[in-house]
């Protein structure tokens, strides 16, 4: 049997992980798998030696506090990479971590691979060249990324993005409707404040603010807050109070269904910046994207970024397709009136609908799906049987 070792540090990687150990099986029956990862990657047969929660960090003044922890949590890493000895290692996403990793297990010998690459290009591009010396196949989701990488010497292929995977745009927003005793007369309003604790910690009161003010000027409207698992609680409990009956989502089987729902009564969402927005693009719902971290954190950011816009739809396509809110701007009142010309304007939300659909058909892999393709560039670097 050949073994492959994945290594993902955030609730998204893990679900990218658990995608691309099926497709291997479906391809190579023989594989043996191990690794650390979260809940899908469990379902998948890989027993995590730590809660991947505990990498789960973003910004500089969350990470100092943790990095006894982290240190821990490293050399665990390092330790289960030398106990198995796996024939391929894939770390998925988390570069502090992930890429942390590989410099330490790049002596080793084991062919390296990363899943997802790093958006030097956004603000460190400097680091093109460092992240070439410690992989040896990088696993690209945008498609101008390979280029970026191969002119530093790296072999990086595009394989697609995920988001094509979520199902996002199949749901039935008539059983969504029934499920949760949605009225014909209630819009849904998509609530997304992030999968990490500091993200759910800085926005979901900021958002839930905006969601009062805006609630109180439109009473048909009703929140749904999918819960990513390592922050359900924390939003469960953060959204008790809030106007307009919140529906929350446990499940991420249901979120097609709520975007569907969206779709059909010309709801909008308001989201955090990042992954989650260009899943609620693929559901075709029209939004608000904002973000906001520890002003430390930003201080250093606007030295370093080098990109126009934060989120992906409108980093493709080179203009803001969505409005952005960030930092300073993202506040209760700009956010609630954001949302209510949104929510007034028909023409605006079938404008970014119409965009979103040419976007995300940029984003296919040549040949099969993007956990297919990824699969495929991974079986290639496996040593011959």
């Amino acid at each position: 049997m050949s073994g492959i070792h994945i290594v993902a540090g955030e609730a998204s990687g893990d679900i990218l992980g658990a995608r691309l150990v099926a497709a291997l099986r479906r391809a190579r029956p023989d594989l043996s798998f191990s690794g650390i990862g979260g809940p899908a990657m469990a379902a998948e047969g890989i027993a995590s030696p730590f809660p991947i929660g505990d990498l789960a960090l973003m910004g500089f003044a969350e990470v100092v506090p943790k990095l006894p922890l982290l240190r821990r949590r490293m050399a665990e890493a390092v330790a289960q990479v030398q106990a198995v000895r796996p024939a391929v290692v894939v770390t998925v996403d988390s570069p502090g971590f992930t890429l942390r990793l590989a410099k330490r297990i790049k002596p080793i010998g084991i062919p390296i691979i990363h899943y997802v690459a790093p958006q030097v290009w956004a603000w460190r591009p400097g680091r093109v060249r460092r992240i070439a010396r410690l992989v040896d196949r990088l696993l690209c989701l945008l498609p101008f990324e390979p280029e970026i990488f191969r002119a530093a010497g790296l072999d990086a292929r595009f394989v697609g993005h995920p988001v094509l995977e979520a199902g996002a745009e199949a749901g039935d927003a008539a059983r969504f409707a029934a499920r949760h005793g949605l009225s014909p007369e209630e819009t849904p309003l998509i609530v997304m404040p992030g999968s990490r604790g500091g993200e759910v910690r800085r926005l979901l009161p900021v958002f839930g603010a905006a969601v009062a003010r805006l609630t109180a000027a439109r009473p048909g409207l009703r929140p749904v807050i999918p819960l990513a698992p390592a922050v359900a609680g924390a939003v469960a409990e953060g959204v008790r109070g809030w106007p307009g009956r919140p529906i929350l989502l446990p499940e991420a089987a249901e979120k097609p269904d709520a975007y569907a729902a969206a779709r059909a009564a010309g709801g909008v969402g308001l989201i955090k910046s990042g992954t989650s927005s260009l899943e609620v693009a693929a559901g075709g719902v029209p939004m608000v994207v904002a973000y906001r971290v520890n002003p430390l954190s930003a201080a250093i950011a606007r030295r370093l970024i080098r990109v126009r816009f934060a989120s992906l739809v409108n980093i493709l396509a080179d203009e803001a397709v969505i409005p952005e809110y960030l930092q300073e701007r993202c506040t209760p009142p700009l956010l609630a009136d954001a949302l209510a010309a949104l929510l007034a304007d028909p023409a605006a939300r079938s404008t970014q609908a119409t965009r979103f659909a040419a976007l995300l058909a940029a984003l296919r892999p040549p040949e099969g799906s993007p956990s297919e393709a990824a699969a495929a560039a991974v079986l290639e670097l496996l040593p011959r049987r």
